[in-house]
């Protein structure tokens, strides 16, 4: 993804020429942003401890990048890996590589929280898809991943089109048409994780394999040449088909393995498996509460103590008047 704007982003006076943040950047952030409100929303709901949001955050986002821009490198003919760092800052970025890499960052995450990937993978994606709708914007700062030449004057009107000022033409606003479509992906997927309980893990997952997938395999062809990746071969457009054939597997097994264990696709005939999670504690949250239990425990023993000491008192016979006169 090429920068094309003429006034490209902000520039801060440091240095002699200054340091441009461009606005392609400025969208990205926050939509990542956007994300992680969303995934720690999500993580409240499923019982997960909200603080891990960005330890999360922290595995996925380099391994993100990471991917995003080697997955371009890789499939882009104008580009080579020996311009993976060297040229970072002109732009180049596949959303494709980067789900990759994110993925292996959720992995990461779950070995060291030791928790089920699926359940993981539910709350982060919505969160996932609203971001690249929101990322799509940085696309129409740098005036790219258009389609064809709309040359029917009538038709010359945004967000239908979008004016190029490199070419002086009018074409099909395509990154308008996806952000639309996966802004509507994620309240598909919020409301599927916020509103059935009655779910096993994956579903959010399928999901957004199979809508991403659909979406940007008929996108794909219907780009400007300049911005599908592959020489020979369409490789996002395979990509993204292969997503889309991924999600509905996914779901087939999801409701197989669930209705093999529970009974029934959904959930089980009893009570509601994967919905009412167990809670996960953080260490400071474990430590808190074993000192609380701790408290407690030295509490009841202090009454235990006191009601025994008061129970030894009334057992000892006390002298009456008459013999204490008598003496």
């Amino acid at each position: 993804m090429q920068s094309a704007l003429n006034n490209p982003g902000i520039t801060i006076p440091i240095g002699e020429n200054g340091f441009t943040i461009y606005y392609y950047a400025i969208i990205i952030v926050f939509g990542v942003i956007l994300a992680t409100c969303v995934v720690a929303i999500l993580f409240k709901r499923r019982n997960i401890p909200v603080d891990w949001t960005l330890d999360l955050l922290i595995c996925i986002l380099p391994l993100g990048i990471i991917g995003a821009r080697t997955f371009y490198c890789l499939t882009d003919p104008s580009t080579s890996m020996s311009e993976w760092l060297s040229e970072f800052r002109e732009g180049g970025l596949s959303i494709l590589g980067g789900v990759t890499g994110g993925a292996l960052g959720v992995v990461l995450f779950c070995v060291i929280h030791k928790m089920n990937f699926l359940r993981v993978a539910d709350c982060l994606l919505p969160g996932v898809i609203l971001a690249q709708g929101i990322g799509r914007w940085g696309n129409f700062a740098n005036q790219e991943v258009y389609g064809g030449v709309i040359t029917n004057e009538s038709l010359q009107w945004f967000p239908l089109g979008v004016y190029i000022d490199k070419l002086g033409e009018w074409h099909y606003a395509f990154f308008f048409y996806e952000s639309v479509l996966n802004i509507l992906l994620f309240i598909l997927l919020f409301t599927l994780m916020w509103k059935f309980k009655k779910k096993p893990h994956g579903l959010a997952v399928s999901g957004y394999f199979f809508g991403y997938g659909l979406v940007r395999s008929i996108m794909e062809p219907l780009r400007d040449s300049e911005f599908i990746l592959g020489d020979k071969i369409p490789v996002s457009q395979v990509f993204a088909i292969l997503m889309c054939l991924g999600g509905i597997l996914l779901f087939l097994m999801v409701l197989y393995f669930n209705r093999k264990k529970y009974g029934s696709a959904f959930g089980a005939v009893e009570g509601e498996p994967l919905a009412v999670l167990p809670k996960l504690y953080t260490r400071e949250q474990l430590k808190k509460m074993e000192q609380e239990r701790l408290a407690k425990e030295k509490a009841a023993q202090k009454a235990r103590a006191a009601k025994e000491n008061a129970a030894q008192h009334k057992d000892v016979p006390q002298q009456s008047e008459t013999d204490k006169q008598e003496k």
